[in-house]
């Protein structure tokens, strides 16, 4: 498949004068969630800690093959030459930039970084506040007022009303023939894995509040990382990367079973995903692909011998935690660490997410899935001044129509093998489309 954006695109940005950044402690709030605005909020937050923001100092858009780069050298320009003081000295402390980028090099959705005017973070029971200025427009020095006038000016929480669904590019019942596809691929030997999707569409009946879908995503999925970014809302159970101080984690989940609602029939599930050669296999590759690109970045990588079940109200997962040591820029000699935007751009697509072999499953996606994924699958999160930070894949997600506010992208995804029963896989994405579900619900 060709494009125009097979070539090199410019990347957009908006780049004042440099950044005054100042972040100073303050008492943790009791929900970070209630600090946002109706307004583009920008969120990653997990078991009550993380990051919230608003406004906007800086930002770029980027489309194309090079938009990590691009990001990457635009980010680095932009702290090289900001004024920083914190008093804090924790991970998303100082600047910050939240980011999340197309799944596809050839989509249109392409990628960007924010930088927020205000940041509000929490980390075991420390909180902060980070204010970005500029010289032209330096305040007095950020205190908890200035959290607690935004708040006051915040209108309450609105209910979306009712929602009716609709399928998206493809209708749900044609989407087995689609999974068929890819089964027939694999039993040809064109590919080892391949995880494909579908969209719906939901509509509400009242512009949507992104802090009623945000807030639900929170308080009954606090295992996974509750975002929001540049129209992008999920909670992904999923973290392609995190970051910290030359120490590197990836939690890979593949393999997936629903839930019944009951305990004990629930128990006997997760004991039959444990042992079922077809998501075995799908987890495998999924690892796989995540111990291969980190390893020429790191000096070792521990990858567990087997994977655990992680539960989630709506499925169980086979999940594996990845973890790495930074060894440098090549990961054998000495230099600058990789940041975290680097290593998700290497990491991008996952077997997870795309399958195995990478460029034939990409292909095979482009061939037969039918939909444009726009940021759906792709790296969303965060990273800081040092270039540590964090980076989920956007999963368990939606996607905002910037022209009309009660229109919405629901995304699901399963992964292929060549076990798969297209019947099946149709069960597995509804039952990935429940935490979307839920969050839109007005009860």
């Amino acid at each position: 498949m060709t494009s125009p954006l097979d070539d090199r695109q410019a990347a957009t940005s908006s780049h004042p004068e440099p950044l005054v950044v100042r972040t100073v402690r303050i008492d943790a709030p009791d929900d970070l969630l209630s600090l946002l605005p109706a307004d583009a909020p920008l969120t990653w937050v997990r078991r009550g800690d993380g990051l919230v923001g608003w406004g906007e100092a800086a930002r770029i858009d980027v489309t194309g093959p090079e938009r990590f780069a691009d990001a990457e050298r635009w980010w680095q320009d932009l702290v090289r030459h900001a004024v920083v003081r914190d008093e804090v000295g924790l991970p998303g402390t100082g600047p910050v930039a939240f980011g999340s980028f197309a799944f596809d090099d050839l989509s249109a959705a392409g990628g960007a970084l924010v930088v927020p005017r205000v940041v509000v973070g929490r980390r075991d029971g420390l909180a902060w506040l980070t204010v970005v200025e500029t010289a032209g427009t330096l305040g007095p020095a950020p205190d908890w007022a200035l959290v607690a006038r935004h708040v006051a000016g915040l209108t309450p929480v609105r209910s979306p009303g009712a929602v009716t669904y609709a399928s998206g590019a493809v209708e749900a019942e044609d989407w087995p023939a689609v999974v068929a596809r890819g089964v027939a691929a694999i039993r040809a030997g064109d590919v080892d894995k391949v995880v494909l999707a579908r969209d719906e569409v939901a509509t509400t009946a009242e512009p949507l509040d992104v802090r009623h879908a945000l807030g639900r995503l929170a308080e009954r999925y606090p295992t996974c990382w509750t975002f929001s970014v540049d129209g992008l809302i999920g909670a992904t159970p999923e973290l392609l990367v995190r970051s910290d101080k030359g120490l590197v984690t990836s939690r890979v989940l593949a393999g997936t079973i629903r839930r019944t609602g009951d305990d004990d029939a629930d128990l006997a599930r997760a004991a039959i995903l444990a042992h079922s050669s077809k998501d075995l296999e799908e987890h495998e590759y999924a690892v796989s692909s995540v111990a291969r690109a980190l390893a020429p970045f790191c000096s070792s990588t521990n990858v567990p011998d087997a994977p655990f079940v992680l539960h989630l109200p709506n499925v169980l997962h086979l999940a594996s935690d990845v973890t790495a040591v930074l060894g440098g820029a090549d990961g054998e000699h000495g230099g600058p660490h990789p940041t975290s935007l680097a290593l998700a751009a290497a990491l991008h697509p996952t077997a997870a997410v795309c399958g195995t072999p990478t460029e034939a499953a990409r292909d095979l996606i482009r061939a037969v899935e039918g939909i444009d994924r726009a940021r759906y699958a792709g790296p969303v999160g965060w990273v800081g001044a040092d270039g540590d930070g964090e980076w989920g894949i956007g999963l368990r997600s939606a996607e905002l129509d910037p022209a009309d506010p009660r229109r919405l992208r629901l995304f699901a995804g399963c992964g292929i093998v060549a076990a798969s029963d297209p019947a099946a896989e149709l069960a597995e994405s509804w039952a990935k489309l429940v935490p979307m579900r839920t969050a839109l619900a007005s009860d």
